[in-house]
């Protein structure tokens, strides 16, 4: 916070603020505002009186009213606008909202509505939210990042708008997922928000239609690139260990080959973590485990395709690879399609980062295929005999109904995960898979969709959204103090997840938990991840104990702080 704001907690961990503020100052704070709820001392105290009507009301009252505001507005974007408008003013009061009703705007306030906001960016433009660094700060980096609005940031989300969801480049409108992403830490992991960081390293676009918008408002230069794109991040990076010593960073929606680099170059520089790299990776897993308890299987003895060679799906690929590889008598196997087919080690791979998951010609001959002849999607199926397909293409509709038929014809039960989103990027909708199934597929989904009917009964849709990891890593890191942040991490996150999804869901199919649980999950992936890193010595030794008093401190609720008159 300011010098003008100090907040501290008491020993039942409930938030005082010691704040200068008076007036209309402390009623624009977003951190300190409670609108009507003001009680009549502190509207003495604070020099608030006269500024608001006479009524005070309850948190619960101003929850009430919010809900139905947003209800009413029938238009996503619309509602969108209102509820960062909300946030902008109170923090407390957005919180408490969204904490209530979890499955209703967790679509609005992330995928897949986010999407077209970001699109929409430069014209819904209200009020700054973060910071923004480009080149023209060059040199003066740390200056810029001593502007934001908190001295005590311990978690920074940071993009720089490349890759943002299925959508690609949309330049500065990419600073929607970093603020969209810290408001699910809040509102999952109760991490403080007068502790988060929303940050967008504009760089310029190649998107050509930004360019040619007179409304656009990023740096209009084509995408830097190369070696002044390097040397920026790391003084950026430079920066952010001098400011926010005690920060966790994600790196968000980068294009995969700059995803790779700076994950590999900076992790053990600063606690840092991918999320669409390692997130997503754990997500599948997650989704993989429970669908082997579902149906008495090994994880190791799965056969995968994955669809889509980015990021997320190397990622998943790699952390797959590593489970089989633990294991030792694995029999499972990955096979990674990008654009051009399968990835096979003599093709002429420009993305360097593919060899790892690659396959050998050995491996191709040995289900059947030519590896000098390119293979489609079907063929690889029809080759492999997998019982998991898992879609990170960002290209919709590529779950063709021979495709889903072939996997059904030679697995009882397939697995099958179209990941991308927003929802038209989607590989294939829910209804679809079940219908060409037969109803026998377990899928789960990237972006929120209605339940479907299988035959005479209703099957909820589960969705396999990264928000159902990455608030837990995130608190258990901030509440130990962890150094790096591990895969090994991301692995004990994922089985955390599988073993909170209930027996009687299972029955069902439906591989995840409900949104409405994410505060129950988020915490117990905080204290696995806890566990974690202290096994691995990333952190003080904590007890069990220590850990699960720590993360229990961590877990802010959105609840309005006792107000204390600090001297000027």
């Amino acid at each position: 916070m300011s010098s003008e704001v100090r907040l501290e907690r008491d020993d039942r961990g409930k938030w005082r603020a010691h704040t200068t503020l008076r007036g209309r100052a402390l009623a624009f704070n977003e951190f300190l505002n409670k609108g009507t709820a003001f009680t009549a001392e502190e509207r003495r105290a604070f020099g608030l009186e006269g500024l608001l009507p006479h009524a005070v009301t309850t948190l619960r009252d101003q929850v009430a009213l919010a809900r139905e505001i947003a209800r009413d507005k029938t238009d996503a974007l619309e509602r969108y606008i209102y509820l960062a408008s909300l946030q902008d003013r109170n923090e407390t009061l957005f919180g408490r909202l969204v904490l209530e009703n979890l499955e209703e705007l967790l679509p609005v306030v992330y995928t897949p509505t986010v999407g077209l906001a970001c699109q929409r960016y430069s014209h819904i433009f209200r009020r700054g939210r973060g910071l923004w660094v480009t080149p023209e700060h060059r040199g003066r980096i740390r200056q810029v990042l001593a502007n934001a609005p908190s001295r005590d940031v311990r978690l920074i989300v940071l993009t720089d708008n490349e890759r943002i969801l299925g959508l690609g480049d949309l330049g500065a409108g990419g600073m929607g997922i970093p603020i969209g992403k810290l408001a699910l830490y809040t509102v999952a992991a109760g991490v403080h928000p007068s502790q988060v960081l929303p940050m967008s390293l504009d760089v310029g676009t190649d998107n050509e239609s930004l360019l040619a918008d007179p409304q656009y408002l990023g740096v209009r230069e084509r995408r830097l690139r190369g070696e002044p794109y390097e040397t920026l991040v790391e003084e950026l990076v430079e920066a952010i260990c001098a400011v926010f010593p005690r920060a966790l960073l994600q790196w968000e929606d980068f294009k995969k080959g700059n995803a790779f680099a700076l994950l590999e170059r900076y992790r053990a520089r600063l606690p840092s973590f991918n999320d669409d790299i390692q997130g997503t990776a754990a997500v599948v897993m997650a989704g993989m485990i429970a669908a082997c308890r579902a149906k008495g299987e090994r994880l190791v003895d799965q056969r995968v395709v994955i669809l889509g060679a980015g990021a997320a799906g190397v990622g998943v690929a790699r952390q797959l690879l590593g489970a089989f590889s633990r294991a030792g008598d694995a029999q499972g196997a990955v096979a990674l399609l990008d654009s051009q087919g399968l990835v096979v080690e003599t093709r002429n791979l420009r993305d360097e980062y593919k060899r790892s998951v690659a396959w050998t010609e050995a491996q191709v001959a040995s289900v059947g295929l030519d590896p000098e002849r390119e293979k489609s999607l079907l063929e690889v199926v029809r080759a492999v005999k997998p019982g998991v397909l898992i879609g990170a293409s960002a290209t919709g509709g590529l779950f063709t109904e021979a495709v889903v038929r072939e996997m059904a014809q030679h697995c009882p039960r397939p697995l099958i995960l179209p990941m991308s989103n927003p929802t038209a990027q989607c590989e294939a909708r829910p209804e679809q898979v079940l219908a060409w199934s037969e109803g026998r597929a377990l899928v789960a989904t990237g972006s929120p969709f209605p339940p479907v009917m299988v035959g005479d009964r209703s099957r909820r849709v589960a969705q396999a959204n990264n928000v159902f990891v990455f608030p837990g890593v995130g608190l258990g890191v901030l509440a130990t103090g962890a150094r790096f942040v591990s895969d090994a991490m991301f692995l004990r996150a994922a089985e955390t997840l599988a073993h909170c999804v209930g027996e009687r869901d299972l029955a069902d199919g439906e591989l995840y938990p409900r949104q409405r649980e994410l505060r129950q999950v988020a915490r117990a992936i905080a204290e696995a991840v806890a566990r974690q890193a202290r096994d691995e010595g990333a952190c003080p030794e904590l007890s069990d104990d220590e850990i699960v008093e720590r993360v229990g401190r961590e877990m802010w609720q959105p609840e309005y702080p006792e107000l204390v008159s600090a001297a000027e």
